[in-house]
């Protein structure tokens, strides 16, 4: 008996769901406002593989196929209840030579300048804009990350990460998320960019040099955050820093946007 199913159709959704599930939400939800429900990270899938971001990440992204490779703050992540849209708000840091104004003897060569109005955007739309080839970026002070292997025997580097996201994100509990993180095989080293305000930039090179001549078994993140600088375990961290905005001029144009749903 025919019951009028297409089966090709049914073959087509059924691949999609198994090797590109759908976005989803990573951890509790972090607070309530209205109709809408915040949360602190979320998994979707990158060339095939599962990837989280959670609030605070720096990462790479092209608003379009003409755009100039920018990096994107998450900073914002919420579920619009009456639509169930899954939304996201991000701030975003360009090149000097790719703003307007473009690039002159007062920019620093680690400088990036951000988008003076942060973008919001749907999930489904974010994760089309992340990029992964991004080893054509040769901007940012390139630094060894500090010594990190005798923290992880004792549980001071998972002390640290949590050091970490919550000096970058008001005090959350990221402990679900570093879990989902690392059940994934994706941890904290897998991030390398982060952009820093221009006062913490400086204190991360004073630091740098103050800790130069340093034997090595001194030369861990406790070390360098007692010296007033920041707590950096990629393995090849790109520090940048942002001092400056600009008003994009043609970003309010992008389909993508969507400040209707501004929380």
């Amino acid at each position: 008996m025919c019951l009028g199913i297409d089966v090709c159709a049914l073959m087509a959704t059924l691949f999609i769901w198994c090797f590109f599930p759908p976005l989803q939400w990573v951890g509790s939800p972090c607070g309530l406002h209205g109709p809408y429900i915040f949360y602190k990270a979320f998994q979707f899938h990158l060339e095939g593989k599962p990837r989280i971001l959670s609030l605070g990440d720096f990462f790479f992204v092209r608003c379009t196929p003409k755009d100039p490779i920018c990096i994107a703050e998450l900073q914002l992540l919420w579920e619009e209840r009456t639509s169930r849209q899954l939304l996201s708000s991000s701030k975003l840091y360009f090149l000097p030579e790719d703003t307007p104004q473009g690039r002159n003897s007062d920019h620093g060569e680690d400088e990036v300048i951000a988008v003076s109005e942060k973008v919001i955007v749907k999930l489904e739309d974010l994760v089309k804009w992340v990029h992964s080839d991004f080893s054509k970026w040769r901007c940012g002070l390139h630094t060894g990350p500090v010594k990190t292997e005798a923290l992880g025997r004792n549980g001071q580097k998972e002390a640290l990460l949590k050091y970490r996201q919550s000096t970058l994100n008001s005090g959350l509990n990221f402990k679900d998320v570093l879990k989902e993180k690392a059940d994934l095989g994706e941890d904290e080293e897998e991030t390398n960019v982060i952009v820093l305000s221009y006062p913490q930039y400086c204190r991360y090179r004073s630091m740098l040099k103050r800790i130069q001549d340093k034997p090595s078994s001194i030369l861990t993140d406790q070390f360098a955050l007692a010296l007033g600088g920041i707590a950096v375990v990629s393995r090849n961290p790109q520090i940048l820093y942002c001092r400056d905005t600009f008003d994009h001029p043609t970003l309010i144009e992008n389909e993508s946007i969507c400040d209707e749903f501004a929380s």
